[in-house]
């Protein structure tokens, strides 16, 4: 099975070629820019075609949330039409397409986890770019399944773990909204994910169950709870270590306002492909002593040097 991952950097493209290693008769081909660029739909289907997918999976996208604010349309090129052209390639290329969403479609009010048939609500350009892309990915093929995920992080590129441990090696004391509650997802555990429901797309030819799925980790938290396990972590392995401070949301001022709930249902995703994700705190763990110890490791090689 030949997976074609839309971006070469992103934390999803590098964990499903990670994830890819294990698994007998999966290959992951990840195209990005220049080849590639969502800001250029006419570069999108030659891309593809080059890469002769078994399914496409659409990860890439415009992310600098903050940002998009002030950058509303290339927000929209990237998330919404490029999003589309990549499902519309799929669709010319006779394959389904597996894409990437977020919990940021929504706007935070609902008590309790959001699922897949609640009403969308952006409260910033990023979600309503991403929400405008779901439209745009189920109305280009038909085969699709849209995938909403929230707070990844992953040993690659940048996410809140790693920051978390990067100010913590300089800090005493991290200030960390508290007042903010989602599912925080491994990217790794994404890339399982995938692979498993990449599995059933080629396996069942007459799978019917194609549409919106919420995929995040297991078990719900804050993000000052989510930022102090990941340095209680980092400190039982020496790593570095900072006491967290809780704010409030109006304490930290951004651009972009954040949902207050992000919480998402993946009792779907679940039902449908069987596939249940490791609790959020095992899979922290891990990312986390991936992270702290191969710096360990790499610091004693600079030493012996």
């Amino acid at each position: 099975m030949r997976l074609v991952v839309t971006g070469r950097e992103g934390q999803v493209a590098q964990s499903l070629i990670e994830v890819a290693r294990d698994r007998d008769g999966v290959e992951v081909i990840a195209v990005g820019r220049p080849a590639l660029d969502l800001a250029r739909p006419d570069t999108v289907f030659a891309a593809l075609e080059a890469a002769r997918p078994d399914i496409v999976v659409s990860a890439a996208a415009y992310t600098a949330v903050d940002q998009a604010e002030d950058e509303k349309d290339l927000a929209f090129a990237v998330n919404a039409t490029g999003a589309g052209k990549v499902a519309e390639a799929a669709a010319r290329l006779g394959v389904p397409v597996i894409h990437l969403s977020t919990d940021y479609v929504f706007d935070g009010t609902k008590h309790g986890a959001y699922v897949e048939t609640d009403a969308t609500a952006p409260l910033g350009v990023y979600g309503a770019s991403k929400f405008a892309g779901e439209q745009a990915v189920a109305a280009a093929n038909p085969r699709h399944l849209i995938l909403r995920t929230a707070w990844a992080y992953s040993p690659f590129g940048k996410n809140f773990v790693k920051t978390m441990l990067w100010l913590a090696a300089d800090r005493d004391e991290i200030s960390v909204v508290a007042d903010q509650w989602g599912n925080p997802t491994s990217a790794l555990d994404i890339a399982d994910a995938i692979q498993h429901a990449a599995a059933r797309l080629r396996d069942d030819k007459n799978f019917a169950a194609f549409g919106v799925y919420h995929l995040t980790g297991t078990g719900e938290t804050n993000w000052s709870g989510f930022a102090r396990h990941i340095l209680d972590t980092s400190r039982e392995l020496d790593g570095p270590y900072a006491r967290i401070r809780e704010i409030a949301t109006v304490d930290y001022p951004a651009k972009a306002r954040r949902p207050a709930n992000s919480r998402l249902s993946t009792a779907k995703l679940t039902s449908v492909f069987g596939w249940t994700a490791p609790h959020w705190c095992r899979s922290t763990e891990e990312i986390v002593s991936r992270l702290v110890l191969g710096a360990t490791r790499r610091a004693s090689i600079q030493l012996n040097q």
